[in-house]
């Protein structure tokens, strides 16, 4: 099935149109000294640096080996901070694609049979690898996708656990035995891996969504293709090298990237790639979800959100405005989990509402480099029109702007921190997910109509709630129509712990003992004539 609007595959909501050309890559300098990270640093200057270093990728990886695009085209990549152009990479298509999932056949079937000990040891190295290097692999992330030095940093331990997680658990893929209804009879299940997994990763998270996925797939003997955002697609070339160097064998790890729907397109149509794991916006999920019926391929994806964030009279109010300002404003607001609704009950709605203005008008504001920032741009001007609209609608139908409300004035696509009030659940931004840094407050009176204000949308990924009432939390818990609940807390993803959705949040779960089920199919064997 074509895949209209792959352009916007990794981009969430923020559509992203690709023009590929021939071209060369840009000459790098030679190595110079140590990185400080009190030092705003232009994005040529640091990319010689992290070239020096091996992990600055400009090609793709296709069956172990460092390949152009088979045409010569080329995709600029840009510092959204600066707009400064960081480096150039393949824009690749269908061809490259088949020949990255043939290349993952043929690695799957020496790879499948290695022992899960010996998965668990490459493993191992590759998350060792990783955080030995995490402060190039930071300034990496920060460099293409904007977001603060020491959030990223952050982001590289948190996308290393799931490798270090799943390297655990691939000695644990246990099956079963079942007592048998015939005395000569022997039943047992076995876990298997699916086989090539087709992996396509958004720009928001550029290591942790890869890792999250590729991790339980090496470990139960699965391999990949993996199509990062043209957006991003740096770091996810620095993991692929690091991968390499840890002995994953050639033909396991394959990335490729460019024109979105060829390479989609591609994935889908395979006979040799039996499953597609995916995060991103919930249209695309659905065409995916639509083209693997086809070849009936299993499909996990991670889609929107429109995550409620819910404030009880009862909260305790510095609890709530740290849990809040964490919950909406990470990653400048555009993540998946991010509370789109803070919906306050009419007691502490005022109280909130300054105290929480309070805070987010300390929120500095600047290139992810620069020391102090807690807030970078937006991925590009089209995210960043998102947002302006969002704000424009919900003006037009009564809403009042406390703070923020407009472009910053550092220009480019940063947008001021920004809280609204009065605003109702007819207005756009409380119906879709505005993936920016603007948090829109509603009020309730009533316990029942906050459940109900809370549900009232397709999306069912993330929901939050603050209370110092055990009997609430429950109530309320049982009650959300979501598959993350954060109770008085604003950050909630762990390695160790299942991440997905409902209702139209997606299928499947990432992370935990769960997340590697994703990847295995069970094959159920009857032993017969056994009384002999």
């Amino acid at each position: 099935m074509a895949m209209m609007g792959m352009a916007g595959v990794a981009a969430r909501s923020a559509r992203h149109r690709l023009s590929c050309s021939t071209g060369h890559l840009p000459s790098m300098r030679a190595s110079s000294p140590p990185l400080s990270r009190q030092i705003t640093m232009d994005a040529q200057s640091l990319a010689a640096r992290l070239k020096s270093s091996g992990l600055l990728r400009s090609q793709g990886l296709i069956g172990g080996k460092w390949v152009d695009a088979y045409d010569g085209s080329t995709i600029k990549v840009h510092n959204p901070a600066t707009g400064e152009v960081i480096t150039e990479v393949p824009c690749m298509g269908s061809r490259e694609t088949k020949d990255a999932i043939s290349s993952a056949y043929d690695a799957f079937q020496s790879w499948s049979k290695v022992t899960a000990a010996e998965r668990s040891r490459h493993l191992r190295k590759w998350y060792d690898l990783l955080i030995s290097h995490k402060e190039e692999l930071g300034q990496l992330i920060t460099l293409e996708q904007g977001k603060p030095l020491k959030e990223a940093i952050g982001e590289v331990g948190y996308g290393a656990s799931f490798i270090e997680y799943f390297s655990e658990e691939a000695k644990r893929v246990y099956g079963d035995i079942i007592p048998a209804p015939l005395a000569d009879r022997r039943l047992f299940v076995l876990k298997q891996p699916v086989g090539v997994v087709g992996t396509i990763t958004p720009w928001n998270f550029p290591l942790a969504m890869i890792t999250r996925k590729v991790g339980p797939a090496l470990a139960c003997g699965c391999t990949v293709v993996i199509k990062p955002s043209e957006l991003t697609p740096l770091t996810a070339l620095a993991a692929a090298e690091l991968s390499l160097q840890a002995g994953i064998p050639p033909g396991a790890v394959n990335v490729v990237m460019g024109k979105a729907s060829d390479i989609g397109d591609s994935l889908l149509e395979s006979s040799q790639l039996r499953k597609i794991t995916f995060t991103g916006s919930t249209a695309v999920g659905k065409r995916l979800m639509a083209g693997a019926a086809a070849t009936v391929k299993k499909v996990s994806l991670e889609l929107g959100g429109n995550a409620p964030c819910i404030v009880f009279d009862d909260a305790d109010v510095d609890v709530a405005v740290k849990g809040t300002l964490a919950a909406k404003f990470r990653n400048s607001g555009q993540t998946c989990v991010c509370a789109n609704r803070v919906i306050v009950q009419e007691g502490i709605y005022e109280k909130f509402a300054t105290a929480f203005s309070n805070a987010v008008q300390n929120l500095q504001v600047g290139d992810g480099f620069s020391e102090g920032v807690a807030q970078g741009p937006l991925i590009n001007e089209a995210a960043l029109h998102k947002v302006e609209s969002f704000v424009e609608d919900a003006i037009s139908k009564g809403a009042k702007i406390l703070l923020g409300g407009k472009r910053h004035s550092l220009g480019r696509t940063f947008y001021e921190p920004t809280i609204m009030t009065d605003v109702k659940s007819d207005m756009l931004i409380s119906r879709e997910e505005v993936f920016g840094p603007v948090a829109p407050l509603l009020r309730f009176r009533t316990e029942e109509e906050a459940i109900r204000m809370a549900n009232d949308t397709n999306a069912g990924l993330a929901a939050y709630i603050f209370t110092s009432n055990v009997q609430r939390t429950w109530r309320v818990t049982e009650a959300l129509e979501y598959g993350i609940v954060g109770v008085n807390e604003g950050i909630i993803s762990t390695e160790v712990a299942p991440f997905g959705g409902v209702k139209q949040s997606g299928l499947g779960r990432e992370g935990s003992k769960y997340g590697i089920d994703e990847y295995l199919e069970l094959k159920y064997v009857c032993l017969g004539n056994m009384s002999h």
